[in-house]
């Protein structure tokens, strides 16, 4: 069963010149870190705030573990949701410790119960709890004060976890390093999380699931290497960066090139390395050819041309779409009383 279903949803707001969010449909599966990527304005925080109840639907039904979110009680629901947001909003007047114990709080168990789940928590997160336990939100970094609030999150154990851009005020090395925390927590915990951004190289980086929405419309959604290899229109491609050859080396598997034939003596390289690291070997090892190999079995050759082709063909795959896009754009309105356009001939 799907962890969490989108189906036919649609968000209308008054006097609004469109819908927020138009008929989207969509599964996320139990275990999956599923990415909302879109520009500002493309509904993705709205799809978020509607799977606990923040917001509702105007139609169609989101389910969350299989019943309907306006079925359930949206605070018992909250309750079993962890919620991450950029600005974390931890409560000035109370310590590390205690603002990670709020939920359990509210829930009814004492510190005596939770102090040891604090400890577990503030170390999964990468905090020291005899360093960070007492300190106060004034005491902590902007890094520091997100890990808190992750930890918060999680303190009552939920199963599905919301991040609304939660590392999207941070540099970019503390971002890197909380990226990779969270990406580990996920290992490790098994939650579902929807993680909300505009950032590609994050959504690439995080996402098992990618969901990519403009103006309130689903455009596509599957792998990143899918959305990479297959953008599904114009738009797509040009937000993934399809014809980008940094982009499709560093995330396109090595199986991408693959090409048939092969040499028993040739380096070999696993079918889910990248493009990058069979250029790389190809290139260090100064051979022509490298045999790919899945599970311990050959399944064909990895070149240089074969790289090239893959390069090749994203490029002219993005060309045709933009050039496709172009034809369906409205010709420029004519203007009363202008003389008209001459033929060319």
């Amino acid at each position: 069963m799907a962890k969490v279903e989108f189906v036919d949803v649609t968000k209308t707001y008054p006097d609004a010149a469109q819908n927020a969010v138009d008929h989207v449909s969509f599964s996320v599966e139990a275990g999956a870190l599923c990415i909302l990527l879109g520009t500002s304005g493309s509904g993705k925080t709205t799809l978020l705030r509607m799977v606990n109840r923040l917001s509702d639907p105007t139609s169609g039904v989101i389910r969350v573990d299989g019943t309907p979110t306006v079925d359930q009680d949206p605070i018992a629901l909250r309750r079993r949701i962890g919620y991450v947001i950029q600005q974390v909003g931890l409560f000035p007047h109370l310590t590390v410790e205690e603002n990670v114990r709020v939920v359990p709080s509210i829930l009814g168990q004492s510190a005596s119960e939770t102090s040891g789940r604090v400890d577990e928590l503030l170390q999964l997160v990468g905090l020291e709890p005899a360093e960070y336990r007492k300190r106060f939100q004034r005491q902590l970094s902007g890094g520091q004060q997100q890990r808190v609030g992750l930890a918060r999150a999680l303190a009552a154990d939920p199963s599905l976890l919301l991040m609304d851009e939660p590392f999207g005020a941070l540099d970019a090395i503390t971002r890197g390093r909380l990226q990779d925390e969270l990406l580990r927590i996920q290992r490790e915990t098994g939650k579902t999380i929807l993680f909300v951004t505009h950032d590609v190289e994050e959504a690439f980086k995080l996402g098992s699931q990618v969901v990519v929405m403009d103006q309130g419309h689903l455009m596509q959604e599957g792998a990143p290497v899918d959305l990479l290899a297959r953008p599904a229109n114009a738009f797509v491609g040009k937000l993934v960066g399809s014809a980008n050859v940094l982009r499709q080396l560093e995330y396109l598997p090595a199986s991408a090139a693959c090409e048939s034939g092969g040499d028993s003596s040739a380096p070999r390289i696993a079918a889910h390395a990248t493009l990058l690291d069979a250029l790389l070997q190809l290139m260090q090892s100064k051979r022509r050819t490298l045999t790919l190999e899945d599970d311990g079995r050959d399944i064909g050759q990895v070149t240089l041309s074969g790289i090239s082709n893959v390069m090749a063909a994203a490029r002219q795959t993005a060309a045709d779409q933009a050039a496709e896009a172009a034809e369906q754009e409205p010709l420029p309105a004519r203007v009363e009383g202008a003389a008209p356009t001459p033929d060319l001939i």
